[in-house]
């Protein structure tokens, strides 16, 4: 019997490239101003990954650098088109040290400072009119 890691080795790069693409999507987005520049080095490390995919003899490599290339092509995306649409209807917070997100929040009424994610859970739904008071108490 011969032992397969191409299982294995995917389902880490799936876990560690999605836990890592969202976290990163946050955090460059919330800090840098121009996010064209993080979106392009990210369409370029995740092309290159891909090629690399295509490229490699072995499976499991191959296997890892198509996953790892096709999440940062969608952290492209996410990055320069996504979650500034997200901070623009408030679904998530606003860096009111950044520039452009100054003008966000001065442009669009939704746009919000409040992390709706950092709130102690309690087992039921928020309300509007709750997620409304957070909103407001947290300005």
């Amino acid at each position: 019997m011969e032992i397969n890691f191409v299982g294995l080795a995917a389902a880490l790069a799936t876990f560690f490239g999605v836990w890592w693409g969202h976290v990163s999507v946050r955090k460059i987005e919330r800090e840098t101003v121009h996010v064209w520049k993080p979106a392009l080095i990210a369409l370029a490390l995740g092309v290159g990954l891909m090629s690399a995919s295509f490229l490699s003899t072995n499976m499991a490599l191959s296997a890892v650098f198509g996953i790892l290339g096709m999440t940062l092509l969608f952290d492209a995306l996410e990055i320069a088109v996504r979650q500034p649409r997200r901070i623009k209807h408030g679904h998530a917070p606003a860096n009111p040290n950044n520039p452009r997100h100054a003008k966000i929040l001065a442009e669009y009424p939704e746009a919000t400072t409040v992390d709706l994610l950092n709130r102690d859970p309690r087992g039921r739904v928020y309300s509007a009119a709750e997620l409304t008071a957070l909103k407001e108490n947290g300005k």
